[in-house]
This record gives C-alpha cells, structure tokens and sequence, in this order.
C-alpha cells in the first residue's frame, strides 16, 4: 500500500514538473507571443521570459522581422495595351501581433496574395512609358495600395520594388528606333544651333571690319602669315585698295 503511495506521489510530481515547466515561456526579442485565455484574446507576451496558467492559457508566436519576399512575375497588359511581364519584391513586417493573429489566416501569404494583385492594378493604370521612364512613381503607387490592405492585418510594408520588366520583342525594336530618331533629332538640334551661333560671328566680325578700315588689311596680312607657313606654297598677293585709290588720287593731281 505504501509502495502504491509512493508510486501515485511520483506520478503527481512529474505531473507537475510537466505543468510547471509548461507554465512559462519565453520570447526572443524579436518574437511577440499572443496568449489566449479560455479562447479569449489576454495579452500579448515578451520580449523575455512570460508565465502562462497551465491547460488554460495558449500562446502564439509571431516574428516581428522584416520578411523580404521575391513575387512571382506577372503578366498583364498596361493602360495602353501593351503585354508585360514583370516581378517585384516586398518587404513588410507585422506591427501588432494580436490583429495579425486574430484578422488574417496565414498573414504572410495573405500580403503576398494582395501584392501580386496590387502590382498587376497598378500596372493596368500605366502607361508603358511612364513604367520605362517613371518606375519610382509605379513603386510609389503599388506601395500605397498595399499599405491600405495590409494596415488593417497589423501589417505594414516597408517597400516594394519592381525588379524585371520584359516587354515584346517587337516593342523593343520600336522603342530602339524612336531613341534612335530622337539623338538624330538632338545632333541636327545641335548642328544648326552652331552654325547659327558661327554665322552670328561672322556677321559681327564682318560689321567689325567694315567700320575700320585698316581692320580688312590687318586679317589679310594675318591670312598670308597663316599660308606662309607652307613651305611649298606659292601666293599671289594683290595691292590693297587703299594703295590704289591713293595712287589713282596722285595721278590724278
């Protein structure tokens, strides 16, 4: 009979080593832990250590972590018609722990879900040039949609980046051609602004010399210094005007 006690009280004691020691918990400092009380919503537990009232209380944990996600890549078709493919990646994390618990079944693949649905709305309002020119704007719009669908998870996304995005060959090869026709269109730009620029010179340089006259002498003098440096050159000057009519001027006297 006392060996009978003693067995009883054995089992008692490990009984309650069991209970004692599932009586507490402990959370890392980047885990949150959730206790239901009786399938009531208590508290939310840690960082540390937490006691919890055996066969009573439950407890779930959740990460706080930023979680980096790669979506997978989407097809859909822009404002102006135009079939793309395109792949993104999320960054996002849980803020409160018990609406994360209690609102959404799976959190993380319900923020994936509404990610790759807000991605393929947000491209569905673009056009493809402001996707091509303009990706920080499709960024910021994507983010914004997301950010009212998961604030109600007590979730929030830090960021979403469109990574990749492949487009028709044959859309490739049009906007080749009309990158092409626009640096044509800015070198002839460029081209006739400095012959216009140079023809302005010109004008002045030409205004300059009229009204000086012994301006026309000095750059024909300059002009023969610059041909004579030709060794094998031969030049042929005329007299200057000025000598002519000079000497006309003395004859005629």
């Amino acid at each position: 009979m006392a060996g009978a006690f003693s067995g009883f009280g054995f089992l008692v004691l490990i009984v309650a080593l069991v209970l004692a020691l599932k009586s507490f918990g402990v959370n890392q400092e980047y885990q949150r832990g959730v206790v239901f009380r009786l399938g009531r919503l208590a508290a939310t537990k840690g960082p540390g250590w937490f006691w919890l009232i055996p066969l009573i209380d439950r407890v779930v944990k959740v990460d706080l972590r930023v979680v980096t996600f790669a979506l997978d890549t989407q097809e859909t078709v822009t404002r102006d018609g135009v079939a793309v493919r395109v792949n993104a990646v999320l960054w996002y994390r849980a803020v409160d722990p018990a609406r994360v618990i209690t609102s959404v079944v799976n959190w993380q693949a319900a923020v994936v879900q509404a990610a790759e649905t807000g991605m393929r709305d947000a491209i569905g309002q673009s056009d493809l040039d402001q996707m091509l020119k303009d990706r920080a704007a499709i960024n910021a719009r994507l983010l914004d949609l997301l950010a009212q669908t998961c604030r109600q998870w007590g979730v929030t996304v830090d960021a979403v980046e469109i990574k990749d995005l492949d487009i028709p060959e044959q859309m490739q090869r049009a906007i080749a051609r009309e990158a092409e026709a626009i640096r044509e269109k800015r070198a002839r730009i460029i081209k006739a602004e400095g012959e216009r620029e140079a023809s302005e010179t010109l004008a002045q340089a030409a205004r300059t010399i009229g009204e000086v006259p012994g301006a026309l002498e000095l750059r024909r003098l300059q002009t023969l210094s610059e041909i004579g440096v030709e060794h094998n050159s031969t030049i042929v000057a005329m007299f200057p005007t000025e000598l002519l009519e000079a000497a006309q001027k003395l004859a005629g006297k």
